[in-house]
């Protein structure tokens, strides 16, 4: 008798455990997912753009705007992927409104192409999502000669952002959100080897172009005051995604960084929660934040360095081709450059300063012209 009292007692102890466990387990799992975004507010008929959007965060992005009724540009570098993502949004959701745009961010002509054509269908931009990136990827250059993470992380989205700069104050309020990450924090901003050229550590360039982002909020959110624009950035927090293939991969990967990752990651839906909070918010007035699980959280001093912050934005006008330039030498880039797609916003310059310098300058080459006709004649 005694001996069954025993096991009874072991058999609850050990249920009870295992009931422990399995409650301890979901509550951790419920803590790593974050909370939801759960206002119910509409974006009936506004103009959305979000980079990087046929997986992951992006795509649930997506998807959660246009069950609210936006109008989504799916800017994607890989239009079969994108086309396949649309469709199943568009079936999820039942918003034919969804529309699949080529954006490869690792070419600046084809971040200006890409502008220019919205531009062309486009009169306003609500909410521009800037989502897409590369991590920790081997060293690499765009197709510009920069280096890959800074290069489509900051610098394409910095030169997209600008291009639709006039159109979102023309549909104010509106708003931006930058996809930053935590890994900020072990990155700094090298002014005397910005591209790695010198030394190249994959994730040190990715914390590097990680702080950039930061950096660009912080300015671009000053830059802005009083536009009724808000920008701000967001940690997605540790998220199973694609986005990590170029940390571990093959027969680790398979059994224990994917089992894990199952498990102790979020999914693709919970890291969209911010950049979800940042678009719809509206009750979210702030600019210049930096968001992680529906808070706005401090950074450290490196991502607030305004004095940093107004560098990195004058020296990614530079890299881009944004910074200001003399007429003469708007109309020389002009002579020299591939100018498929471009447009006179790009050249820093408005219409009514560049004709009568065109003008005149065909002119000179048309003076040119008959004195050496002139000359051959007397010869």
């Amino acid at each position: 008798m005694e001996e069954e009292t025993n096991l009874t007692s072991k058999f609850i102890t050990a249920i009870t455990v295992i009931l422990c466990v399995a409650l301890l387990l979901f509550l951790i799992r419920k803590i790593i997912q974050g909370p939801f975004y759960k206002k119910a507010n509409r974006i009936d008929g506004k103009v959305v753009i979000i980079t990087g959007c046929n997986t992951g965060i992006g795509k649930q992005t997506a998807l959660e705007l246009a069950k609210r009724g936006g109008k989504i540009y799916m800017a994607c570098r890989d239009p079969i992927k994108c086309e396949d993502a649309r469709l199943e949004i568009i079936e999820k959701t039942k918003n034919e409104n969804i529309f699949n745009r080529t954006l490869d961010l690792n070419s600046l002509k084809s971040v200006r192409t890409f502008a220019n054509n919205f531009l062309n269908e486009e009169s306003k931009l609500d909410i521009l999502i800037n989502n897409a990136g590369v991590m920790a990827t081997p060293k690499t250059l765009t197709k510009d000669g920069f280096e890959l993470q800074f290069g489509v992380n900051h610098l394409g989205h910095f030169l997209l952002t600008n291009l639709l700069l006039d159109t979102l104050k023309k549909s104010a309020p509106s708003r931006i959100v930058i996809v930053s990450s935590a890994i900020y924090l072990f990155g700094s901003i090298n002014k005397a080897d910005l591209n790695s050229e010198k030394n190249y550590s994959k994730v040190g360039a990715y914390a590097q172009s990680k702080l950039a982002n930061l950096l660009f909020t912080k300015e671009l959110a000053k830059r802005l005051e009083g536009t009724n624009i808000t920008v701000n950035c967001c940690h997605p927090g540790i998220v199973r995604t694609e986005l990590g293939r170029h940390i571990v991969a093959g027969n680790f990967k398979k059994y224990v960084t994917d089992p894990l990752s199952s498990y102790f990651f979020k999914t693709a839906e919970a890291g969209a929660q911010p950049s979800i909070k940042l678009a719809l918010d509206e009750d979210l007035k702030q600019s210049g934040g930096y968001y992680f699980d529906q808070f706005r959280m401090p950074v450290l001093s490196k991502a607030k360095d305004m004095e940093m912050a107004k560098w990195l934005w004058e020296r990614s006008e530079e890299l881009v081709g944004l910074k200001s330039k003399s007429v003469k030498e708007s109309v020389t880039a002009m002579d020299v450059s591939d100018v498929d797609g471009m447009t006179v916003v790009e050249l820093e310059v408005t219409k009514e300063e560049m004709l009568p310098k065109i003008v005149e300058k065909i002119e000179d080459v048309e003076k040119s012209s008959d004195m050496e006709k002139k000359d051959e004649e007397k010869k």
